[in-house]
């Protein structure tokens, strides 16, 4: 019997996105899957139904990934199913999974098993907000969350600026969602005045995006952003 496959499929950044920014291909990998690796059992679940295909929720199994000291133990039950023919699913909370992403634990036991990995294109938060940042696409890095004691993020900042002054390197990352307003405050508070710092929230979005470049001096003179609990990505250039 020939294994299955592992499909890496994305989904909307937000509960209000249209659901045709997902391709064909999305779509035809959910009907052959019969299992996923989730995030969020709840969430996934809905993400199919709303999809209307025509799906009976309660075929299907969902797993979640628990966090990031996941177990290959942990993961042997889905990869058993793999090895016998049944293509599974990795499913993030939003965007494409494995970045930034418990996702990755997966996707990785599954290169040791030699099981077919196949990614789809999808929204991915990190490159749209690069994309409409004005910034860098030639050269950039994804630092993901940065260090939650304050010396220590204020010295991580510090080394972001000085790579963005002295290699044009766009330096993208993200917080905590209830940490949002407090790192805005951080930024604003800490970095140079010149310093260019993008703000993309709720990407994808048709009514609440929120997706702005200025430079520090120009963010304090300006309504601050609510940001409390929403998706956002944070990027200097």
């Amino acid at each position: 019997m020939s294994k299955g496959k592992l499909y890496l499929i994305p989904c909307p950044l937000t509960d209000d996105t249209l659901k045709d920014v997902l391709p064909s291909q999305v779509i035809d990998a959910i009907l052959a899957c019969k299992f996923f690796w989730v995030e969020n059992a709840r969430t996934a679940r809905r993400f199919i139904s709303s999809l209307k295909l025509g799906i009976d929720i309660s075929t299907l199994e969902f797993e979640e990934i628990p966090g990031k000291s996941v177990t290959n133990e942990q993961l042997k039950l889905g990869f058993e199913k793999v090895k016998n023919g049944v293509n599974a699913g990795v499913i993030s909370e939003a965007g494409c999974p494995a970045v930034a992403d418990p996702g990755s634990l997966v996707v990785a036991r599954a290169h040791q098993l030699n099981i077919e990995v196949i990614p789809l294109v999808g929204p991915s938060s990190i490159l749209l907000a690069l994309m409409a940042s004005g910034f860098n696409g030639q050269s950039f890095t994804f630092n993901g969350y940065l260090p939650i004691k304050s010396d220590e993020k204020l010295a991580k900042l510090k080394e972001l600026e000085r790579k963005v002054n002295a290699e044009n390197q766009s330096q993208i990352f993200i917080e905590t969602p209830f940490r949002n307003n407090g790192m805005f405050k951080d930024l604003l508070k800490n970095l140079q005045n010149n310093t260019k710092l993008c703000v993309a929230a709720n990407i994808n979005s048709p009514t609440k995006a929120y997706i702005k470049t200025y430079q520090i001096h120009e963010w304090k003179q300006i309504p601050v952003p609510e940001l409390h609990k929403i998706p956002c990505i944070f990027i200097i250039g």
